[in-house]
């Protein structure tokens, strides 16, 4: 789904989207000509926070999307990750947005293009007008690197979690770690079923014990040996019918 950010050097046609506020609509409407500016206003655009237009230009293609902040300019860089969906194809680039929120803007661009497709067969008759979508040119500012490895890592979290539980057991969500950090060059090692016991870890083993699927402690360590030292402790909750249920229903309403 990366491939819905372009490099920040694109060349080609690329079409801008104009981020205003109520009080610098006109001004932006105007830059863009007096059929623009009679166009919103028919159109009764109002830059309204979230609200866009798609401004054609006097041969009826695309001239412009304007995005509107709302009165105070200050509308939430997230929502203009929803126009990733709701423009034509075609290539896009930001303009008006602050130096501080433009990351993030560009972040929720290609956030709102995930879609879970591990159980969709293909159509037959799917064609290129399939695979077209909108693409945002990268800011610039914007740590390219930065921001595409934020989608990938966000992407590979909202698979894991909408994958169903029959087919993401632990040993499937230990595949998933070792598979990351190969590819990173991560040092990835377990520890399974009874291993707990002796190795301290006695809750684990107890928690997955009512399951025919032996629990694990996943340890995953990435970086230099004098890098400083940040260590992450999530929990990977793979759900089945043989878990035994040790928290009273408050205790659950509050995880």
């Amino acid at each position: 789904m990366s491939d819905r950010l372009l490099p920040f050097d694109h060349a080609g046609a690329v079409v801008p989207i104009i981020a205003v506020s109520q009080s610098s609509l006109s001004l932006a409407t105007e830059s863009l000509g007096a059929a623009a500016v009679t166009f919103a206003r028919a159109s009764g655009f109002k830059a309204a926070s979230g609200a866009h237009l798609v401004v054609p230009d006097g041969e009826g293609r695309i001239a412009a999307v304007l995005f509107g902040l709302g009165a105070g300019g200050d509308s939430a860089p997230f929502l203009l990750g929803k126009l990733a969906t709701l423009l034509p194809a075609g290539d896009y680039r930001f303009e008006g947005i602050a130096a501080d929120r433009v990351h993030h803007a560009a972040l929720s661009w290609a956030l709102s293009a995930y879609r879970f497709l591990k159980y969709r067969k293909a159509r037959p008759d799917a064609g290129a007008a399939e695979d077209a979508f909108a693409r945002l040119v990268v800011p610039a500012g914007v740590d390219e690197a930065r921001l595409r490895a934020e989608v990938e890592a966000t992407f590979l979290a909202r698979d894991l979690v909408n994958t169903p539980a029959n087919d993401l057991g632990p040993i499937e969500l230990a595949a998933a770690v070792r598979a990351l950090g190969e590819r990173h060059g991560a040092v990835v090692c377990e520890i399974v079923g009874e291993a707990l016991k002796s190795g301290n870890f006695p809750l684990i083993h107890a928690v997955g014990h009512g399951s025919d699927r032996e629990p694990r402690l996943i340890d995953f360590v990435w970086g230099r040996d004098g890098d400083p030292k940040v260590t992450l402790v999530g929990k990977g909750v793979v759900f089945d019918t043989g878990g035994l249920d040790i928290k009273p229903d408050s205790a659950m309403l509050l995880m």
